[in-house]
């Protein structure tokens, strides 16, 4: 049980720092920029205890707002989604599944791809329309949220087949 909480340390350190030295950089055609750390919700464990998923969620998002020099609007969204993380959860895993089972593209590839899509969709929605805080530009905005969606899950699905082979073959 504790090494499950040193892998989410080391898992949360690693996504803000590759988010805010590496990915914020990017941006595709001045339109998408992948968001890479949400990764570390969709990777907490189902049974994981309902406020630790909420105050997790608030300091990645509060983190990645120090860094990125954002009042709020990263910890606003990274809060919501983590409030409504389970609900989402509920809507695409089996409700028998284990207290420690981590959802993952090997373990449970269609649910997974479900929840993380609409993860990701959900919070990008919320932090772009945060940001630009109108709907003044409804277009460029809905243009930002879909390209950055469809980056960011990519790269997510990416990441986790990689982390999921290497302990595959940790195992065999």
């Amino acid at each position: 049980m504790k090494i499950s909480y040193l892998y989410e340390i080391v898992l949360f350190i690693f996504l803000v720092l590759l988010q805010v030295l590496l990915l914020n950089r990017i941006s595709l055609f001045g339109i998408a920029t992948p968001v890479l750390y949400l990764y570390f919700l969709l990777k907490l464990p189902m049974g994981r205890n309902f406020f630790y998923v909420i105050i997790s969620g608030f300091l990645l998002g509060l983190t990645i707002d120090v860094f990125l020099n954002t009042p709020g609007m990263n910890a606003a969204a990274t809060t919501i989604v983590a409030a409504c993380r389970k609900s989402f959860m509920d809507l695409f895993f089996e409700k028998e599944e284990y207290d420690d089972f981590v959802p993952g593209i090997y373990t449970a590839s269609g649910p997974f791809i479900r929840f993380t899509i609409l993860t990701v969709v959900s919070h990008l929605t919320l932090l772009f329309f945060i940001e630009s805080f109108t709907l003044f530009n409804l277009q460029a905005t809905l243009l930002r949220i879909f390209a950055s969606s469809v980056i960011s899950i990519l790269l997510i699905f990416a990441i986790d087949s990689f982390i999921s082979k290497r302990k595959r073959g940790e195992q065999l």
